[in-house]
């Protein structure tokens, strides 16, 4: 790995504290792709690896504008002119399943095609490469060398999918609002005493309709809400956990409530669901944790055991 671009300055310390090398704040859109070309002088292969934000081309938004596009859809044009200037070997990207069904992505592809490579995708569980999370993603590789493909699912039953419990449950207990002192990053976000009743009286797996009625917001009570029953949930040891997003550490932002402790999952629980290591230096040491902003940049990567299938997938086509 020789650089790391992302527009989000918060991404800079831990992408080159864990990976020691070189960061660039910079946004696609008018991005000079020769402030890069020197990190890929004197490579033998160069991989170029995007991800515009998912939130953009997700069911949630979709559903919530239309067919509106937002600023942001633009980003995969940008990518592909990027590409078009730096002539990688490999192109891969990930994003959100339902960016299949947009003309945008067509448009991609073929400008890929038109380029010269061969491509290919696939929606991908990442249950069935032994992440401990039910989260499906759109995974496309490219290659100027001839036909690439994802390797083949290694955990496709579901009993052996790794569980929440696998990867959380042996980590200490914690109240709402308190952290480990032997770890910053496994900290758990306050609760109202409202939410407290609410995640006391839900159960493992199941949703707020199961509340008592004083319990249900407002919200949820009127028709139009009846169906967001994936909020204010708990998740279960013995299954995956539901897709961890930039919001994970909040009880009413998805099924983020720890399976048996009345609290949202901490900051190290969602990053170890989302398969970072367990030394993975978000910020500074000493630095105040921040849970908007490490929230974010956990629930936006790409699961690093995915990249690694995706790495893997590279390497045996190089190799």
């Amino acid at each position: 790995m020789r650089l790391g671009i992302d527009v989000d300055p918060s991404c800079a310390y831990p992408f080159s504290a864990n990976n020691g090398v070189d960061f660039l704040l910079a946004d696609v859109r008018g991005f000079d792709p020769d402030a890069i070309r020197h990190h890929l002088a004197d490579c033998d292969a160069t991989v170029v690896a995007g991800c515009a934000p998912c939130q953009t081309f997700s069911t949630y938004t979709q559903g919530a504008r239309g067919s509106d596009r937002d600023d942001r859809w633009s980003l995969l044009d940008d990518f592909g002119g990027a590409i078009a200037s730096l002539r990688p070997d490999i192109v891969t990207m990930e994003n959100v399943g339902f960016l299949e069904r947009h003309a945008i992505f067509g448009e991609f592809t073929r400008r890929l095609r038109e380029l010269g490579y061969r491509v290919a995708f696939a929606l991908v569980d990442c249950r069935h490469y032994g992440m401990p999370q039910s989260r499906r993603r759109l995974v496309l590789l490219a290659s100027l060398h001839g036909e690439i493909a994802l390797p083949p699912v290694t955990t496709p039953d579901p009993d052996q999918w790794v569980t929440v419990r696998d990867a959380i449950g042996d980590l200490p207990s914690l109240q709402a609002g308190a952290a480990d002192p032997n770890d910053p990053l496994h900290v758990a976000s306050l609760l109202s005493d409202l939410n407290l009743r609410r995640i006391r009286a839900s159960r493992p797996g199941g949703t707020w309709r199961e509340w008592p009625q004083e319990l249900i917001a407002p919200c949820h009570g009127r028709r139009s809400g009846r169906s967001y029953p994936s909020v204010y949930g708990r998740m279960e040891w013995n299954k995956p956990s539901p897709t961890i997003t930039g919001q994970c550490y909040g009880f009413g932002n998805g099924r983020f409530g720890h399976p048996i402790q009345d609290r949202a999952i901490s900051l190290r629980e969602a990053a170890l669901l989302q398969t970072f290591p367990t030394d993975y230096a978000f910020m500074p040491p000493g630095e105040r944790i921040q849970f908007k902003r490490i929230g974010r940049m956990i629930g936006n990567a790409v699961p690093p055991q995915l990249g690694a299938v995706i790495g893997m997938a590279i390497m045996r086509h190089l190799g």
